[in-house]
C-alpha cells in the first residue's frame, strides 16, 4: 500500500482585507481576505514550515524532499536542498526542485508514489510552496495569496492510499510569466475557462472515473485546484458535482496559494475525512493530474492535531502600506546606518549546522545544553567547567520562554520597530536573536515563543536565512 503517512501546512500570520485593496484603487472588491508573507519570508521560508509541520506528524524518515513552487529564490541554485538542511534531513536524502508550473506539486507527488512504488525510496516529501506576485491595480493582486504545505508519501502507517492516478498534458497558455517579467501575464478569463480549464479538467476527471468504473457519487470528497471561486463553481456545475462532494477552496480566507493550493485543500478534506471515505483530487497547468485516494483507518493519527484549521483566519491584519513595503513594490527611503558588511560565503559553510538547522552543543557530564554566537565554538560547559565534553544538541525544535527584549527604533527592517529578545530555552540554553510574527505591544517577559527560519538579509543575491524567535502559535 502506497499513499499519503502524514501532512503539514503553513499560512503565515498576516491578512491582508481585499476591501483595503479595493479602497486604494477605487475599484471593486472581491471579498474575504489574503494571506500575505512577512516581510522576512519567501517560498523556502515556508516550505521549512510546512515540511517541519509534517515532520511532527510522520515519524518516519524521509529518503526523498521534493519542492514544488513557481517563485524559487533563484534562477541557479536548488531551493530544496536548503529546506532539507534547515529541518535536518541525512546527508543521503535525495532533493528536487520541480517548477514552471502550478501543475509542479501534483508532478512531484507521482513522482514521489512511483519512487516508493518501485522500492528506490521508503519516504518521500513533497512540499509545495508559493509567493506569486499580482501586479497592482490588477485582478490577480486581489485573488493571490501565499502559503504552503507538504505531504510525506510512503507505504507504511498509510493514511490515504493511492487507488490511482490518470494524468494528461496541455499546451495550453494562460498565465505566463517569462524570465524578464516582474509579475504574472494572463490571457482572456472567458478564452481561459472554455478553452484551457474546463475540457482539460473534464477530460482528466472523467478518464480517471473511467478508467477505474466509477462516478462522482462514490467520492466523499471532490478536491480540485480552480483559479478563484468562480472558476471553481464552474467546473462543478458542468460536472454536475454534488455541493456537499465539494471542498471549499479556501480562496475566501487565504487566497491561491498556486503550487499549494490544491494540496492545502486536500489537507483539510483529510483532517475531516473518516476511514474508509475515498477522496478525487486534481490538480491543473499545462495539463492535469488527478488522483483517487481511499482513506485508511491510521487517519485517526493525524486528526489528533490541528494542521490547518487554526491557521486559515490569520492572527494579525495588515494594511496596504505594509504589503507594498514588504512586496518591494515601493522603494523607501535608505537607512542612514552603516551598511550590512557583505556576506562570507566560507563563514556560512563553516557554520553551516548552526545556521541551517540550529545546532549548539550538550555537556556530556552534566547535560546542560548551550548555543555560541555563530563564529565561536564552545569548550567548556557553562554549568561544570567540563572541557570538550560536548555532543550535538539542536535548537531549532525547542520552544522556550521570552527572558527579556528590546525594541529598536533604528533597526533596519521593513516592518519596524525592530523586535530582539533573549530566549530561554526549555531543557536549557540561551540565545539572543530578533522577533518575529509578533505586535509589538502584546510582546511581553515570560512569552511562549517558538523559533522559525526567516530571510534576515539579501547580499550578493544571495538570500541570508537563520532563525528568529515567534509567539506559540495557539
Amino acid at each position: 500500500m502506497v499513499g499519503i503517512t502524514s501532512i503539514g501546512a503553513y499560512i503565515p500570520v498576516y491578512r491582508l482585507n481585499r476591501d483595503e485593496i479595493a479602497r486604494m484603487w477605487a475599484g471593486r472588491s472581491v471579498g474575504g481576505a489574503k494571506a500575505v508573507a512577512g516581510y522576512d519570508e519567501d517560498t523556502v521560508t515556508m516550505a521549512v514550515a510546512a515540511t517541519l509541520d509534517c515532520l511532527v506528524g510522520g515519524g518516519a524518515k524521509a529518503d526523498g524532499l521534493s519542492l514544488a513552487t513557481t517563485t524559487a529564490p533563484y534562477k541557479e541554485k536548488q531551493s530544496a536542498a536548503i529546506i532539507a538542511s534547515a529541518v535536518d534531513l541525512d546527508k543521503e536524502c535525495h532533493t528536487a526542485d520541480f517548477t514552471d508550473s502550478l501543475r509542479a506539486s501534483t508532478i512531484a507527488v507521482k513522482s514521489a508514489v512511483d519512487a516508493v512504488k518501485s522500492g528506490s525510496a521508503g519516504n518521500v516529501l513533497v512540499t509545495a510552496s508559493d509567493c506569486r506576485p499580482g501586479a497592482a491595480r490588477g485582478t490577480l493582486e486581489q485573488v493571490l495569496g501565499d502559503g504552503a504545505a507538504s505531504l510525506m508519501i510512503g507505504s507504511e502507517k498509510v493514511i490515504a492510499e493511492v487507488e490511482g492516478i490518470y494524468s494528461v498534458f496541455n499546451d495550453f497558455t494562460d498565465l505566463w510569466r517569462a524570465e524578464d517579467d516582474a509579475y504574472i501575464r494572463s490571457t482572456e478569463q472567458r478564452f481561459i475557462d472554455e478553452v484551457g480549464y474546463m475540457p482539460t479538467m473534464q477530460e482528466t476527471i472523467t478518464g480517471l472515473m473511467d478508467k477505474h468504473k466509477l462516478k462522482s457519487g462514490d467520492f466523499s470528497k471532490i478536491v480540485y485546484y480552480a483559479a478563484d471561486t468562480r472558476q471553481h463553481a464552474g467546473l462543478a456545475r458542468r460536472m454536475k458535482f454534488d455541493k456537499e462532494q465539494l471542498q471549499e477552496p479556501l480562496y475566501d480566507k487565504i487566497g491561491n496559494a498556486g503550487t499549494a493550493a490544491a494540496l492545502l485543500m486536500l489537507i483539510v478534506a483529510l483532517e475531516e475525512a473518516k476511514p474508509g471515505d475515498r477522496i478525487l483530487f486534481a490538480s491543473y497547468g499545462d495539463g492535469s493530474d488527478a488522483f483517487i485516494f481511499r482513506v485508511t483507518e491510521d487517519i485517526s493519527r493525524i486528526q489528533k492535531r490541528p494542521i490547518l484549521a487554526d491557521k486559515l483566519e490569520g492572527k494579525i491584519a495588515i494594511g496596504y502600506g505594509q504589503y507594498l513595503t514588504w512586496k518591494n513594490l515601493v522603494q523607501m527611503e535608505a537607512s542612514t546606518l552603516p551598511e550590512r558588511p557583505a556576506l562570507s560565503l566560507p563563514s556560512r559553510w563553516r557554520e553551516r549546522r548552526v545556521i541551517s538547522a540550529l545546532y549548539g552543543v550538550k555537556c556530556k557530564k552534566c547535560g546542560t545544553p548551550q548555543i555560541s554566537q555563530i563564529g565561536q565554538t564552545a569548550r567548556v560547559c557553562v554549568n561544570c567547567q567540563a572541557k570538550d565534553e560536548f555532543e550535538d544538541y539542536r535548537f531549532s525544535d525547542k520552544k522556550g520562554k521570552l527572558f527579556s527584549y528590546t525594541i529598536d527604533q533604528l533597526q533596519p527592517t521593513q516592518n519596524p520597530p525592530g523586535v530582539n529578545g533573549v530566549i530561554d530555552f526549555d531543557g536549557g540554553g540561551r540565545m539572543i536573536c530578533e522577533l518575529t510574527d509578533c505586535e509589538v505591544e502584546k510582546v511581553e517577559v515570560g512569552m511562549a515563543v517558538e523559533m522559525t527560519f526567516r530571510k534576515m538579509f539579501r547580499s550578493r543575491g544571495i538570500n541570508n536565512y537563520f532563525w528568529k524567535a515567534k509567539p506559540v502559535t495557539e
